[in-house]
């Protein structure tokens, strides 16, 4: 599944999606450790290929204790993500 996309966003709370960000797709992939908190959103940010995660998905429906923060790494590793 790779995307070649080496930028990740993770946002935390309040912060669910990007102002200026050029949207391309969003990805929800399964990990070895399930689902994300939420769709991973990939574009473009002020020339730069990256992938954003709200942490505790969008409108903030996962608690601290339950944001899946494995399968959220998982996936940004899937698509590429090394910074």
């Amino acid at each position: 599944m790779t995307q070649d996309v080496k930028i990740g966003v993770i946002g935390g709370s309040g912060l669910y999606d990007l102002d200026g960000l050029e949207v391309e797709g969003e990805v929800f992939p399964d990990t070895p450790w399930g689902k994300p908190s939420d769709s991973l959103v990939i574009g473009r940010y002020a020339g730069k290929k990256l992938a954003f995660l709200p942490r505790h998905g969008r409108g903030h429906f996962l608690a601290p204790h339950q944001v899946p923060v494995r399968a959220n790494i998982a996936a940004l590793k899937m698509l590429g993500v090394e910074e």
